[in-house]
């Protein structure tokens, strides 16, 4: 088995406030990953994250959000899915990606959620429609509803998903940060080992060598 992660953001500003009282619930913004740390993370919303109205399809970067939202709370969870079915959402997130220009964000769309009636304008997404409409197609879920009309609240109350993150921005990111460094104080260990080892295997070698030559001669 695979896994894809589901990360919730919790962001200040007037729409996103609105989109709150809508939901009634804290997060309001849901973005698709590839891994825990968001690193290959994919969402239709904000190209910058302090324009609301210029919105599209883009890859998500932790580090700008945290930036424009200091005082942003994010909850990741993990959706367990078939190596196949990633593979497809991979192959179909570096596709909108590479073609991220098309997709624009459905905001004629937006009443029709409110009216519960299914509306789609070909390349008009949601945050919460695209994930939607992709889990749906690689068969990891199946709504019971148009994916026009999902929204977060719904990918809030799957049951089929484990958290295992919840808390600040600034607090996920600097533990994406002491990881890091962990890894590279390993690989330094590592490295020290290698090179306390190598002094004695090229003497090794030289002396075969200097056998060889008197040999030779």
């Amino acid at each position: 088995m695979a896994q894809i992660y589901i990360a919730f953001a919790d962001t200040p500003g007037l729409f996103a406030w609105m989109i709150r009282k809508v939901l009634k619930q804290k997060y309001i913004h849901v973005v698709l990953s590839l891994d825990p740390n968001l690193e290959e993370a994919y969402s239709v919303g904000r190209r910058h994250p302090s324009i609301p109205l210029i919105a599209g399809f883009e890859r998500e970067d932790t580090a700008k959000v945290l930036r424009a939202f200091p005082e942003a709370d994010y909850k990741v969870c993990s959706i367990e899915c078939t190596r196949e079915q990633k593979r497809y959402i991979e192959r179909e997130l570096k596709e909108a990606m590479r073609r991220r220009f098309q997709y624009h964000y459905a905001v004629i769309g937006l009443p029709f959620i409110l009216l519960n009636r299914p509306f789609y304008q070909k390349n008009h997404y949601t945050c919460s429609s695209y994930i939607a409409r992709l889990l749906q197609d690689a068969g990891i879920v199946n709504w019971e509803k148009h994916f026009s009309l999902v929204t977060p609240k719904d990918f809030y109350e799957y049951e089929k998903k484990e958290t295992i993150f919840e808390g600040s921005l600034y607090e996920f990111t600097e533990r994406l940060k002491a990881k890091k460094a962990c890894r590279g104080a390993a690989y330094l260990v590592r490295m020290q080992a290698v090179l306390r080892v190598q002094p004695a295997y090229a003497g090794y070698v030289r002396e075969a060598g200097d056998r060889r030559d008197t040999y030779e001669r």
